[in-house]
């Protein structure tokens, strides 16, 4: 039996109107073999959870140039809870100053891949997380 490939969400959260790094990562794990469910811009975090729901990913994505990604990341992983989305592993890139890592840590971020990250490391560490 071959196992189905793995779900990624790639959401743009809020104002954040620039979306060509997402769509970048977005074409590397495709390339990779994993399927994309990409949200398109300026989507609340309601709905980012929502599809995350009714299209039983693996991953979710969140990718944050706006600076907002301390309470937008609040309020999503709160909702998440909320749905008992709990196990999904929640990766979170953009424009991520270094100090705020360990706060998105802290609220249960997975993994932050910040501007200018290896697809190759974004890649190995999804296949090892949900492998798990």
């Amino acid at each position: 039996m071959q196992k189905r490939p793995v779900r990624v969400l790639v959401a743009k959260p809020g104002l954040d109107g620039h979306d060509r790094g997402a769509k970048v990562v977005a074409h590397a794990l495709r390339d990779a073999g994993m399927e994309i469910i990409y949200t398109g811009l300026h989507q609340t975090v309601e709905q980012i959870v929502e599809a995350a729901l009714q299209e039983d990913v693996d991953v979710l994505g969140l990718s944050v140039l706006s600076g907002a990604h301390l309470p937008l990341t609040e309020k999503l992983m709160g909702l998440l809870s909320e749905k008992g989305l709990d196990d999904l592993v929640v990766i979170v890139g953009g424009n991520i100053p270094r100090g705020d890592i360990q706060k998105l840590e802290a609220l249960g971020v997975d993994r932050v891949f910040r501007t200018g990250s290896r697809f190759d490391d974004m890649v190995s560490f999804i296949e090892e997380s949900v492998g798990e």
